[in-house]
């Protein structure tokens, strides 16, 4: 089981693939582990390039340093594992949290950064957004069970069309207990609450990477009036709406969303 130390602590990882292409560094978002790469993402993405993929801090195989943390010390890990494989750079992709912790490297390390990819992410928790994570921080403290916190979860993050699928969503019902189970609740609150005090929304103009952000036209986790402030703020950005999909648009139109990334990828390597 490969891992390597990052501030004291032990975090997973994984390589995948190989080719001629630049690495593609995968970050997880919010609630998961790398295990959610796998099945959609990696099988496509690594025919051309290394993917890496790990467990964030706290979460799955990785070590809980029994502290909270913030999107910048997330980074610092990440940076940890290019410095760990020898690696001088990256194409950067990042989900929801992992999509935070990808717009610290950029702004911490541009140059590690190949290009920067941000998927249903956001600079900064407007109103709303901090309301739902408050709830879902709520729900945990409180005890509901995890099968119905995961309903709730999939409620925010899947689009219409996709929630009238009964098999499908019950298969990823089950998937996302599984991986709930691999995080403990005081690692999901402190990543919720990392999500709170992210924002680097006057920082986005420093960003240097070739960006683009992607994101589900029936998003009503992060909508597009936080992906247009992030495309708005990064000098060059490329932004793309991919219809008939929710927050988890890399799940829910994953050959749309590989192509995207394949293609931006090789643009840039």
């Amino acid at each position: 089981m490969p891992t390597f130390r990052s501030c004291g602590f032990e975090i997973y990882y994984e390589t995948h693939g190989g080719g001629d292409g630049v690495p593609l560094l995968l970050i997880m978002g919010m609630g998961g582990t790398c295990q959610g790469w796998l099945v959609l993402q990696v099988p496509e993405l690594s025919k051309e390039r290394t993917n890496i993929i790990f467990d964030n801090r706290g979460a799955g195989r990785s070590q809980d340093p029994g502290t909270p943390f913030t999107t910048r010390e997330m980074a610092q890990d990440t940076v940890a594992l290019l410095d760990e494989l020898g690696l001088e750079r990256a194409h950067v992709l990042g989900g929801f949290l992992g999509g935070m912790v990808a717009q610290e490297i950029a702004l911490s390390h541009p140059e590690r950064v190949q290009s920067l990819i941000l998927a249903g992410s956001f600079a900064r928790a407007d109103a709303k957004r901090r309301l739902l994570l408050e709830l879902w921080q709520g729900m945990v403290e409180h005890g509901l069970p995890a099968e119905f916190r995961i309903k709730n979860r999939l409620c925010w993050t899947l689009c219409d069309a996709t929630l009238e699928q009964e098999d499908l969503v019950e298969g990823m019902w089950r998937f996302y207990l599984e991986e709930d189970a691999a995080l403990e609740d005081r690692v999901f609150l402190r990543q919720a609450a990392a999500c709170l005090e992210h924002d680097t929304s006057q920082k986005l103009g420093e960003i240097r990477a070739p960006t683009l952000i992607v994101y589900g036209e029936q998003d009503m986790l992060t909508p597009e009036h936080l992906q247009r402030e992030l495309a708005e703020g990064i000098p060059g950005a490329r932004l793309v709406q991919i219809p008939g999909a929710g927050h988890l648009v890399a799940a829910e139109m994953a050959p749309r969303f590989n192509g995207l990334v394949a293609r931006f990828t090789a643009e840039h390597d």
